[in-house]
């Protein structure tokens, strides 16, 4: 297994279909080590969730969005919070990812928590945003929010088939 680099991850973009899509800004959210993914939408979660050992039980928190301000700004109060991305992400069946909060957001007193974006998985994904901050924590739309590591496997694996494939592109 190894992290892909800058230019694993420029020869991807370009292929069909593309590593990324939907990206804002292709200078800004490229780094070194992964991709930047930004802030498309916030929701507020409303109801409990539950888990069970073979998802049959699964129940997903409902969850309301939350309007940005005249201007894209939106002020958080400490909390849990829903967020999708702006990006769709198309993993081939050799490449896993990595979700990892940008060092501004956890300096501001904010986390993000992600789960394994698995090989093969297409989607628009979404993130556990954790507002630790007692005053709160201030975001623009569009503002990048997640570095994306990508993981080369040792080999191609079967690729993902649950129920996230294909979430949030409408």
């Amino acid at each position: 297994m190894s992290v892909l680099s800058l230019a694993d991850i420029q020869v991807l973009i370009q292929s069909s279909p593309p590593l990324i899509e939907n990206y804002l800004d292709l200078n800004l959210q490229l780094q070194t080590n992964g991709f930047d993914l930004s802030l498309r939408s916030i929701s507020r979660l409303t109801s409990c969730g539950k888990l069970s050992l073979d998802n049959q039980n699964r129940v997903i928190s409902s969850q309301q969005i939350i309007e940005f301000e005249p201007g894209g700004i939106v002020h958080l109060d400490p909390g849990c919070y829903s967020i999708v991305y702006n990006e769709i992400v198309n993993l081939p069946n050799d490449i896993m990812a990595l979700g990892l909060s940008r060092s501004s957001l956890l300096r501001s007193g904010s986390s993000l928590h992600t789960a394994v974006w698995d090989a093969g998985y297409s989607g628009r994904s979404e993130s556990l945003l954790v507002v630790h901050n007692s005053l709160g924590q201030k975001l623009e739309k569009n503002a990048r929010v997640l570095q994306l590591v990508f993981l080369r496997l040792s080999g191609k694996s079967r690729g993902y088939s649950g129920i996230y494939q294909g979430e949030n592109l409408s």
